[in-house]
């Protein structure tokens, strides 16, 4: 017998031609009333993709088996003179028109009712899509307004006065920011460019802006030459431009008339007068700036040399909300780098912080900087409070958005963390510190490929940038990819590296190694470290070890439990009984930081 002749006789073809057509019905059903129910996209492929996989089985049951009065047998074990397959293949061809009739059917139903139903939404929704287009772009010709402040050239004598003109290009950018309906772009970005040679529209492409505010200061004793000069780049055409040669004591109501010039010629409507800057005495105002240029220099003496000048500041001048608040800056940085423990810092931090607002409670970075405080305390809550205040202030502040972001991933809502982080990139696309923290949130929601590439792109701005190694090596291996991870890590000079030894070594089973690596690292850093030390554990599958060690962070007091809802090398321990109340013990369960409110409305 042929073989077409005893695929016909154990009616393997008769099941073929069933089955397409009843899963080419399924597929149609699907198709069409998943959307209508709302479900997931994925779920129609879902189907489709099952039944495809279920066509050569259901053929190879059908060689292989046949159906018996006594039931289901191997169709080698069945006598082929009491074979009943004629009469099972009658009952297959009842069921193939059966189901055609079916099709049929719902062809019918689909065509003259659903489709015109379909056809009148598709109508609405695209109506809705153009409508709504059409209202962003008038609502993007009158209010979407944009500029970056270059820093201004130095062209004093003395080139240590650097300091000065880089402030005064700051302190415009300050309170450019705070004008209502102008999106600013951040001084990390700006500042970029400064001594490159590139051209005023290559830079206002780069930062995506349409006008660039540029100028140089002159500065001989107490007198000071101010040139300032706005560009539309769309145009190439300078709106305005204007020479202040006045007193150093006369510098704050520059810095108010350039302000002032400039959102007149951007013919922007606003709801408040011009923000203008706080007044001090000139001498101050000048230490001040050399203060935050030393601060900037992100070095343990850079930090102790601006401390003392702003202390020097403050003897004199006590009401200068701008120096406290830069000052609880100054001590929330050395905090994070070691030099402080964090009670002292803390403390230190609140104080000068409460000052800067009881001066001016409209000081957003003082209230932003304090949230930080309360947040590194515990006092969620409180911080919520805070950066609420801060973003009614200045919305389009991006000191503020970010830290507001570090809140929201603290209260375990990355998706929105990342959605407002994704924003504030692509705002400031030249800063490492944005594409870090991008990668940290793209880290939390278990995006390892996006999350490689944000750290890659902060260590191609920043080749120094601290544990960005590191953390392109925790991606690589939760991605799977153990040697790349090992080989990652290594180059990085941070003491994070320390930790991913540990874990890189046992993924790849070099347990010998990985134990010592361990060892090594309890010895140098239990005390200032047990959270981290607790997530090696826990990746490594010490369940009960971690769990110690999360005992002893909390002891210690270590911020990092902060954000242990959100960092993905606990994840093996989430299923264990002991997570969910020890979350609750420290105030960190689901529940506990769903009832903490908090909204952040993104910027546009």
């Amino acid at each position: 017998m042929g073989l077409v002749s005893e695929l016909r006789r154990r009616n393997v073809i008769r099941v073929a031609i069933a089955y397409a057509v009843a899963a080419w019905l399924l597929i149609e059903v699907s198709a069409t009333t998943f959307p209508m129910l709302r479900l997931p996209e994925w779920t129609a492929t879902f189907v489709a993709v099952l039944l495809m996989i279920g066509f050569p089985v259901a053929l190879i049951f059908a060689w292989a088996f046949e159906l018996t009065p006594e039931g289901l047998k191997k169709e080698k074990e069945v006598d082929r003179s009491r074979s009943i397959t004629h009469v099972t293949g009658s009952k297959l061809d009842y069921l193939i028109i059966a189901v055609l009739a079916v099709v049929l059917g719902f062809f019918a139903f689909d065509k003259f009712v659903l489709d015109p139903s379909r056809e009148a939404e598709l109508v609405q929704a695209t109506t809705e899509a153009i409508t709504e287009q059409a209202a962003e772009s008038d609502k993007a010709k009158t209010a979407d307004k944009s500029i970056a402040v270059l820093p201004f050239v130095n062209m004093s004598d003395d080139a240590g006065n650097e300091y000065f003109s880089d402030g005064i290009s700051e302190e415009l950018l300050n309170v450019l920011v705070k004008v209502e309906g102008l999106r600013v772009a951040s001084r990390t970005s700006s500042f970029s460019f400064k001594g490159k040679d590139i051209s005023i529209p290559g830079i206002a492409k780069e930062l995506n802006v349409d006008h660039v505010l540029e100028g140089s200061v002159r500065k001989a004793g107490n007198t000071v030459r101010i040139t300032a000069q706005l560009i539309d780049v769309r145009t190439d055409r300078h709106l305005w431009s204007e020479t202040y040669d006045r007193e150093l004591v006369d510098i704050f109501a520059i810095q108010d008339e350039i302000a002032s010039k400039v959102v007149a010629q951007l013919k922007l409507t606003l709801l408040r007068a011009v923000p203008t800057v706080q007044e001090t005495d000139p001498e101050a105002f000048a230490l001040y700036l050399q203060a935050r240029h030393l601060g900037r220099l992100f070095s343990a003496e850079g930090w102790q040399q601006s401390t003392t000048l702003l202390k020097q500041v403050l003897a004199t001048n006590p009401d200068y909300s701008a120096a406290w608040a830069l000052l609880g800056l100054n001590y929330l940085n050395q905090i994070s780098t070691g030099m402080l423990e964090s009670e002292e810092g803390l403390e230190l931090a609140t104080e000068a912080l409460n000052k800067a607002l009881t001066i001016d409670p409209d000081n957003a970075l003082a209230l932003s900087r304090l949230a930080g405080v309360e947040r590194k305390s515990g006092n969620l809550p409180r911080a919520a409070k805070l950066h609420e205040r801060a973003l009614s202030l200045e919305p389009s502040n991006r000191i503020v958005l970010a830290n507001a972001a570090v809140l929201l991933s603290t209260l375990g809502r990355p998706d929105e963390a990342l959605a407002l982080e994704e924003i504030l990139t692509s705002r400031d696309p030249v800063d490492p510190r944005s594409h870090s923290n991008l990668g940290r949130n793209y880290m939390s929601t278990g995006q390892w490929d996006k999350a490689i590439a944000s750290y890659r792109t902060a260590l191609v701005l920043s080749p120094g940038y601290a544990g960005g190694q590191y953390a392109i090596g925790v991606a690589l291996m939760l991605k799977g990819e153990p040697q790349a991870a090992l080989e990652a890590m290594q180059p990085d000079t941070s003491i994070l590296s320390q930790f991913g030894l540990p874990m890189a070594y046992h993924a790849l089973g070099r347990e010998k190694e990985a134990d010592a690596a361990l060892v090594e690292l309890i010895a140098q850093h239990e005390q200032g470290w047990a959270y981290n030390i607790a997530y090696v554990l826990a990746y490594r599958g010490e369940v009960d070890r971690a769990f110690e060690w999360l005992a002893k962070a909390v002891d210690y007091q270590d911020v990092g439990l902060l954000n242990i809802h959100t960092q993905p090398l606990f994840t093996r321990i989430h299923d264990d009984p002991s997570w969910p109340p020890f979350l609750e013990s420290i105030g960190k369960s689901p529940e506990q930081l769903a009832a903490i409110k908090f909204d952040v409305t993104l910027p546009k």
